[in-house]
């Protein structure tokens, strides 16, 4: 992947060749189509975006967050695209069986993502790295009200002990989820990079509900609130945090 800008029109190449999809299809999203809105992963590696964002496409394919992305003109975050990526039949992919198709795309996916993004967007960018305002995910020394997860083959979840995002002040809960997916998951929650350093390993169930249901509510504090019950905290560090700039990039190329 190209990581250095040595002149405004010259790109370094990437020191090994990315995998890349055999059959990719982009195609502008119809905004008034009943297809349901994410990325999902297929048994034989079939990776599909729908009704999906070029920002939401790069966060995917680098494996980060919104706020880790850096410049790009404003279409990447107004425009909409379907896209449907099949890997080759040499790839480790093809023998991929997902739990749920709302896992996340693999290594392999993500890269053949990015070769897609340079291949049909024109994607050129650059990777820097600043000390941000973070969390660090640890242990306060409480009792641990962490299970075992019920179904060690469940999507991996974390979010409203209702079923949707931490809002309303109703609590925090998780099903069959690490402590380092966990802390991705925080990090969209709260804001800013969430690094995990419970020392925990494997996967877990857990809940914990406030009792309150505050369309005020701060969802920082509530992580904060749920996360002392669960035996755990969010404690505040500067941790360096990788950035994707984007150099240039273009609307997609017909298929």
């Amino acid at each position: 992947m190209c990581v250095v800008f040595a002149t405004p029109m010259a790109f370094c190449q990437p020191a090994g060749k990315l995998p890349e999809f055999e059959v990719a299809s982009v195609k502008p999203s119809n905004p008034k189509g009943p297809a349901p809105v994410g990325l999902f992963t297929y048994p034989g590696g079939k990776v599909v975006a729908s009704h999906y964002a070029v920002r939401y496409l790069l966060m995917d394919a680098f494996d980060i967050r919104k706020f880790q992305i850096l410049g790009g003109p404003p279409w990447i975050d107004e425009d909409y695209y379907d896209v449907v990526g099949k890997p080759p039949s040499s790839s480790a992919s093809i023998h991929s069986n997902p739990a749920s198709f709302k896992s996340p795309p693999n290594q392999e996916q993500r890269e053949m993502l990015q070769s897609l993004l340079i291949d049909r967007f024109h994607l050129r960018f650059h990777r820097e790295s600043k000390q941000e305002p973070s969390y660090i995910l640890e242990r306060t020394g409480s009792t641990l009200k962490l299970e075992p997860p019920k179904d060690t083959t469940a999507y991996s979840w974390a979010g409203s002990p209702d079923g949707g995002r931490v809002a309303f002040g109703t609590g925090l809960a998780g099903k069959n989820i690490s402590m380092a997916q966990l802390a991705t998951r925080l990090s969209g929650i709260v804001g800013r990079p969430v690094v995990d350093r419970t020392g925990l390993e494997g996967s877990f169930d857990f809940e914990y509900r406030t009792g309150d249901n505050d369309p005020n509510a701060d969802a920082t504090a509530t992580v904060a609130t749920s996360l002392k019950h669960l035996g755990l905290q969010l404690k505040s560090a500067e941790e360096p945090m990788e950035i994707i700039v984007i150099d240039h990039i273009e609307r997609p190329s017909e298929n």
